[in-house]
Parts: structure tokens; C-alpha cells; sequence
């Protein structure tokens, strides 16, 4: 308050005194907040602000503080230059749990960098199919008339809105971060612009239409929940959206809308998205090549979700690559099919004419010696004394994660190379399917 004119009753200090937050850290807690707040109750007759958040300490990756005469200080005007503002404030505000310091990395940073990428390639990828759109529009949305892929976005932006804004209430905005980045990377960017790619291309003109208007409210929305953390890339691209636009930082931030939750439409976009992962997945465990058209089959005894799948085999066979999709109630797996299990749903593809068994075996062996090479030469490592009793503890606990990793991959690699055993079995030794 000495800075606003007291013992004057200046405007400045009519209007900034009290605050409402002062952020600082904690080893000055006593050392200068106590002390402001007894000055202040004590000359102005009311505390100086209501809450106090004590931002978390910047360490380096290995936890010790920085230091120049240690060198390990990271200097963030040349993390800045090096990439980008707002990937270091996104990195900040994302490792930035209460009560917990930050170990912050370069590898950290770059990882956010590419994030910051995913957006901007989203946001490129929606402007090229938004050129019919030439004002900005009020999207009020009748939700029953929505196709599936529609209805599940916006039920998962309405979520994200919420984790956002609770986040940032209660000053978890490392909880905030993550759910604008799991809601971008996850599912509008691996999901929704993937699903919606052939309404974009299609001639009809009033599902291009509506599928344009949630595009572009969907990217709206993300654009304002991320500006508060990454302020220049949000403006640059809000800037160019359809539309006479002002600045992003006056638009109000995003609320909820209670119909846009839709839990049905969020479980059936999950059984949909369920199958094409399955399919996915028997096509890289199975080594099929990514040209390959598969057949795909699926066996659901739930008529609702068979139906379901039926409904939507056009948005599976284009993500899975597949040339044909069989829905059947019931039935037994062939021999020579690879399978995935969803719940109680069963996907199976035939392998016939897709796998060469051995040379995809003979591949993974080779794959396998290698990894157990490595695998004892690492356990050897550690049980070396004078390794554990001289070498920092970091390296040690580096060596024992790169010890459970390789354990890992040879776990997956013996499981793969049972299956097509099993499968080259079943057709006689050394054929192919």
C-alpha cells in the first residue's frame, strides 16, 4: 500500500488495495507475506489480499537447485528463442503441481514444442476446409440432429470446459494444462479431424455445413481455454478464423452448456473408436503391411452396439484400412486370424495373404536377441558393486528404468512371436497363410 500514495487516499489506492492474490513463494512466507499482511491490517485496517499461491520452485532435471557456479542454469530467454514463449509457459504451467517443485529439462520443453505444433497443423487442416465459411457464426446447435461424431466433441469440449475452469479456480493449472492438452492431442486432433475428414470432402452440402459450424466452434473453444497459458499462437490463429474478429483476449472465456452432455454418445463413439484401435493394433502386432487391406470381423451379441458398428463401418473401414466389415451376433473365431477383445466384443481379421509367418517370425527373433543382449548387459550394470557405489544416484535410477523397459519390450516380443507360431501351426510349418 506504501506504493499507492498512503498515507493519501489516493484512486490508486482505492482501487488496488485491497487485491485479491498475491503469488510468491514459499521461503519468503515469513520473511514477507506474514509481515504484509500485519502491516497492512495494521495501518489500512484490512488484509492486503485474500489468497496466496506459492508457486513451485524451478530446479533442474535432477532435482537440485539452480546455480551458475553449478552451471545448470537454464536461462529462459534462450529457452524462448530456442522454442518458443509459449511452449515454456505451457511447460511451466503443466508441471506446475502444489506443494511439488519443477524439474525442468529441455527434452520437457521440446515435447510441448511439438504440441504447439499439433495445433498449429490442426488449426492449418480446419482453415483449408473452412473457406466456404465467410462469417463468423452462432452456433446453437439442435444436439439429436447431430451425426455421432459431432454429439461426442461437443459432450468431450463441454468436460474439458469444466476441468479447465475448476483447475484454474483452485489453482491447479497443472490439472488445467492437462486437460486442454489431453482434449486437443487426443481427441480432436487423433480423433474428431480424422472421423470428419470425409464429411469435409463430401457434396453433401448441409452435412458439409454443419460439420464446418462444429469444426469451427469446437476450434474456437480450444483457442480460448489455451489462450491464458499460450497467448501468441491462440492470437495468431484466432486472427485468421472466418469472420471480422477482434482480439481473443476480449472474448469471454468458455462456459458449459448443460445440453451439450451426452454420455450415450460419448460410450458409442467409444465402442467405435474401440474397434478401429483393435483393428490397429492386429495390424502392428501382426506386422500386416500399412497398404494391406484387411477383413475386418466383429462378433457382438448386444444388438444395440452391433448395430452401432454397422451403422458406422463407413468411419472404420476408412481409419482402419479395412476393405470389408462383417458384423455378426455370434460365432467362432477361424484358425489363421489374429483377434483383439473390446468388453465383450470379439475382432478378428483372417491373416490369409497378409503375414509371410516366417520372415515376420525370423524379423522378431532378431529383434528379441537383440533386446535380451542389451537386457544382460544392463543387469550386469547393476550388479556390478562398485558401479551402484560410485555412479550418481540418477544414472543408477536411469539404468534400472532402461532394466524394466527392455523387460517390457521383450515381454511384447515373446508374446508376438507365440502368436504367429500358433497361427504358422495351424498352417503347416514354414507356409505362409
Amino acid at each position: 500500500f506504501s506504493t499507492l500514495g498512503w498515507p493519501e487516499r489516493t484512486r490508486e489506492l482505492e482501487m488496488f488495495y485491497p487485491t485479491s492474490t498475491l503469488i510468491t513463494s514459499f521461503d519468503i512466507l515469513f520473511f514477507w507475506v506474514a509481515r504484509m499482511m500485519m502491516m497492512g491490517i495494521h495501518f489500512m485496517g484490512d488484509i492486503p489480499f485474500r489468497d496466496v499461491y506459492l508457486h513451485a520452485l524451478v530446479r533442474d532435471m535432477h532435482g537440485r537447485k539452480m546455480s551458475k557456479s553449478k552451471g545448470n542454469v537454464l536461462d529462459p530467454l534462450e529457452l524462448m528463442d530456442k522454442y518458443g514463449t509459449d511452449a515454456l509457459r505451457f511447460t511451466l504451467a503443466a508441471f506446475a503441481a502444489q506443494g511439488r517443485d519443477i524439474k525442468l529439462a529441455e527434452e520437457r520443453i521440446e515435447g510441448y514444442r511439438h504440441f504447439m505444433n499439433k495445433l498449429w497443423n490442426a488449426a492449418r487442416f480446419s482453415l483449408a476446409n473452412l473457406q466456404e465459411c465467410n462469417e463468423r457464426r452462432e452456433c446453437v446447435f439442435a444436439i439429436e440432429s447431430l451425426d455421432l461424431v459431432h454429439q461426442w466433441i461437443l459432450s468431450r469440449a463441454n468436460a474439458t470446459v469444466r476441468a479447465v475452469r475448476d483447475g484454474l479456480d483452485s489453482y491447479n493449472f497443472d490439472e488445467a494444462a492437462s486437460a486442454i492438452y489431453q482434449f486437443v492431442w487426443h481427441e480432436f486432433c487423433d480423433w474428431y479431424l480424422e472421423w470428419i475428414k470425409p464429411i469435409l470432402s463430401s457434396d453433401q452440402a448441409e452435412e458439409r455445413r454443419m460439420c464446418q459450424a462444429v469444426l469451427l466452434h469446437a476450434l474456437e473453444i480450444i483457442l480460448k481455454l489455451l489462450h491464458p497459458f499460450t497467448p501468441f499462437i491462440t492470437e495468431e490463429i484466432w486472427r485468421v478464423l472466418p469472420g471480422d474478429r477482434r482480439t481473443i483476449m476480449l472474448e469471454p472465456f468458455p462456459e458449459p452448456f448443460d445440453e451439450w452432455d451426452n454420455p450415450e454418445a460419448e460410450r458409442a463413439a467409444h465402442t467405435v473408436m474401440g474397434v478401429i484401435t483393435g483393428l490397429r493394433n492386429i495390424r502392428s502386432e501382426m506386422g500386416v503391411h500399412p497398404s494391406a487391406r484387411i477383413t475386418a470381423n466383429v462378433i457382438c451379441a448386444d444388438d444395440t452396439r452391433a448395430s452401432l458398428i454397422a451403422a458406422c463401418s463407413d468411419t472404420i473401414l476408412a481409419l482402419a484400412k479395412a476393405e470389408s466389415l462383417n458384423v455378426l451376433a455370434e460365432g467362432e473365431i477361424p484358425k489363421g486370424a489374429a483377434t483383439y477383445l473390446l468388453d465383450d466384443i470379439e475382432i478378428y481379421v483372417p491373416l490369409a495373404g497378409l503375414v509371410d509367418i516366417e520372415a515376420e517370425m525370423a524379423k522378431l527373433e532378431k529383434q528379441l536377441g537383440k533386446q535380451q543382449q542389451q537386457l544382460a548387459k544392463a543387469e550386469k550394470k547393476l550388479a556390478n558393486q562398485k558401479f551402484l557405489a560410485n555412479a550418481p544416484a540418477a544414472i543408477v535410477a536411469k539404468e534400472r528404468e532402461k532394466v524394466q523397459a527392455l523387460k517390457t519390450a521383450i515381454g511384447k516380443l515373446e508374446a508376438a512371436i507365440a502368436r504367429l507360431r500358433d497361427i504358422g501351426d495351424e498352417h503347416g510349418p514354414g507356409r505362409q497363410p
